[in-house]
C-alpha cells in the first residue's frame, strides 16, 4: 500500500461523502465540499504568490476557518505548512519565519508590519473572501487534484524551543505520518458521525493527529472558541463530542474549579491524552466524568511524528495498573516502529517510518541520534535511533515514563530523578499536582517543590520527612492555587522556577 499525503486523506473523504460535515469553527459549519472549495480558493492565491512547488508558507491564524482551510490550501498545491502562533511576540514570529526560509505568509487580516523588510510576502485573507468561496461551493466537488503529490515531500515544519534559545525546526514528510494515521483512525474508530475536539494549537503537533484522523475518517472536527476553551464540559456537551484530546493538565484545571462532576461527559467514547505525564488520579477524575469513554495515554516527541506509544486503561478499575510513580503507563511502541532502551541511562530510542530525517539546521543533529554503526556526515542514517531524551522503565510489561534525562540532578553528591521526587510527593504529601526543580543557591543545587494541595509548606515537610531520604526532601516548598501552564496547556516548568 503506497503512502498517502495529508491532503489525500482529506480528499478521499470529500469523494466519499461531500455533504458530510467536516469542520465546525467560529460559529460556522462547513461540509467536506465547502471546505474543499475554500481550500481550493486559498491554494490558488498561495500558488500565485509563492510560485511553483515546493515552497514553504507560514500560517498566521488563530482557531479560524482561515487556519484550517489555509492548512489544506498550502499542502494541496505542494507546499509545506509552517504554523505560526498569533500569541507569540512579533520578534519571535519573525525569527521563526526567517529560520524556516518562508516563501510567503498566509495571514488573517491583522497587523503584520513586523514582517516589513523581511522580503516575505504576506497573503492577507479576509472573512468576505472565505464566505464567497463557501457560497460558491458546488454540491458535487470537482475531482480533487493533488493526490498524486509525492509523499516524500515535507508536510509541515514545527519549531520547538531550543536549549540555546534558538527555536529548532522539525520538518516532517507526508510519508512519516501515513502509517501513524492509519493506526490511530482504526484505534479510535473514527468515522462519519464522530465529532472530534480540536483544542490544540496548530503549532503543537497533536493538532495534526486530531485534524487528520478526523478528515481521514470522514468525521467532523470541532474547534472551540476562546470562551469554550475555559469550559471543556460545556464545549463537549454543546457539540455532542465523541472524541477528546488534550494535555493532562486540563483535567486538573477543570477538576480544581469543581467543573468536572461525575457523569458530566456522557457523549465521549474515546479520550486520549499526551504531551506530559498522565497521573492515575487525573485518569480517575476524567473517567468518573466520562463513564462511557475509553482512556488512552499517548507518548512521543515532535521528531517522531506525534506519538510512538499508547496505553489504554482497562474498562474495569480493578484491573488498572499500579505504577512506581503514580502515572499511567505510556504502554507499548506502535507495531510499525522499533525501539531500544539504553542499558546505562534508561533512555528510550526509536526508529522506523515515523522518525524524521533530521533538523532543519543539520548542526542540531549532533547528539540527537544513536548510530548503530560507523557513520559520517551531519544527516542521520536511515538506521539511526532517535534519542528521545526520556527515561523509561518496563513495569508489568508496559513502558512507564520516568522523566527527562536532563532532569537527572545531583543533590548532596547523590544523583536522582526529579520525576521520582515528584512521584513520592504525590504519594506521601497528599498533593494533586507538583513540580520539583533543582535550583542553584550559592553554587549548590537544592530542591524546590511547587505544588497544589491542602498542606502548608510546614505540613508538607512533616509528612515527607519520615518518607524521603534527606537528599530527596525539598529545601523549599511553594504552595500555589494552580500550576502555571504554557501556551500548549502543559505545566510551565520555567514559570514554576520563577515562583
Amino acid at each position: 500500500m503506497s503512502a498517502k499525503t495529508l491532503h489525500s486523506w482529506f480528499t478521499d473523504s470529500v469523494r466519499r461523502d461531500p455533504g458530510q460535515e467536516a469542520l465546525v469553527v467560529g460559529g460556522q459549519r462547513l461540509s467536506y465540499a465547502e471546505l474543499d472549495a475554500v481550500s481550493r480558493e486559498l491554494a490558488t492565491r498561495i500558488s500565485a504568490v509563492a510560485g511553483p512547488a515546493p515552497f514553504r508558507v507560514g500560517l498566521l491564524a488563530a482557531a479560524s476557518l482561515t487556519a484550517y482551510a489555509g492548512y489544506l490550501g498550502v499542502i494541496r498545491c505542494g507546499g509545506t505548512v509552517v504554523p505560526l502562533s498569533v500569541d507569540h511576540p512579533p520578534a519571535r514570529i519573525r525569527q521563526v519565519c526567517e529560520l524556516a526560509g518562508l516563501d510567503a505568509v498566509l495571514a488573517e487580516e491583522r497587523d503584520t508590519s513586523f514582517l516589513e523588510g523581511s522580503g516575505i510576502p504576506v497573503i492577507a485573507v479576509g472573512e468576505d473572501d472565505l464566505q464567497r468561496a463557501v457560497k460558491a461551493a458546488p454540491a458535487v466537488p470537482e475531482a480533487p487534484e493533488g493526490d498524486e503529490r509525492d509523499p516524500d515531500t515535507f508536510a509541515y515544519i514545527l519549531f520547538t524551543s531550543g536549549s540555546t534559545g534558538v527555536p529548532k525546526g522539525v520538518p516532517l514528510r507526508h510519508r512519516h505520518l501515513d502509517a501513524y494515521l492509519r493506526f490511530h483512525i482504526d484505534r479510535f474508530q473514527v468515522g462519519p458521525g464522530c465529532r472530534v475536539s480540536q483544542n490544540i494549537a496548530l503549532t503543537f503537533d497533536p493538532s495534526v493527529l486530531n485534524t487528520f484522523i478526523t478528515w481521514g475518517g470522514g468525521a467532523t472536527l470541532v474547534v472551540p472558541s476562546r470562551g469554550e476553551l475555559v469550559d471543556p464540559v460545556g464545549f463537549v456537551n454543546s457539540h455532542g463530542l465523541t472524541h477528546w484530546m488534550s494535555v493532562p493538565s486540563i483535567v486538573s484545571l477543570v477538576r480544581d474549579t469543581g467543573a468536572l462532576p461525575a457523569g458530566s461527559l456522557p457523549t465521549l467514547r474515546h479520550s486520549f491524552f499526551g504531551g506530559e505525564q498522565l497521573t492515575l488520579d487525573q485518569a480517575r477524575a476524567w473517567s468518573d466524568a466520562a463513564p462511557n469513554t475509553k482512556v488512552d495515554n499517548l507518548y512521543g516527541p515532535t521528531e517522531l511524528a506525534i506519538s510512538v506509544t499508547a496505553y489504554r486503561l482497562p474498562a474495569d478499575r480493578g484491573d488498572w495498573p499500579q505504577t512506581s510513580n503514580g502515572t499511567v503507563p505510556i504502554g507499548r511502541i506502535h507495531p510499525h516502529l522499533d525501539h531500544r532502551i539504553d542499558p546505562e541511562t534508561g533512555e528510550l530510542q526509536v526508529r522506523g517510518p515515523q522518525r524524521f530525517d533530521g533538523y532543519l539546521d543539520p548542526r542540531v543533529n549532533a547528539g540527537s541520534f544513536h548510530e548503530p554503526g560507523a557513520h559520517d556526515g551531519p544527516e542521520p542514517s536511515p538506521e539511526a535511533w532517535y534519542r528521545t531524551g526520556d527515561s523509561v522503565r518496563t513495569e508489568d510489561g508496559e513502558l512507564v515514563h520516568i522523566g527527562r534525562l536532563d532532569q537527572q540532578v545531583k543533590i548532596m553528591g547523590q544523583r536522582l530523578e526529579l520525576g521520582d521526587v515528584e512521584a513520592a510527593i504525590r504519594q506521601w504529601g497528599d498533593v494533586d499536582d507538583v513540580v520539583v526543580l533543582a535550583v542553584k543557591t550559592g553554587g549548590e543545587a537544592r530542591l524546590t517543590a511547587v505544588y497544589r494541595g491542602s498542606g502548608t509548606p510546614a505540613e508538607m515537610r512533616t509528612r515527607l520527612r519520615p518518607r524521603l531520604p534527606f537528599h530527596m526532601l525539598p529545601a523549599r516548598f511553594v504552595q500555589v492555587d494552580a500550576l502555571p501552564l504554557n501556551a500548549n496547556g502543559k505545566v510551565d516548568r520555567l514559570a514554576c522556577g520563577l515562583l
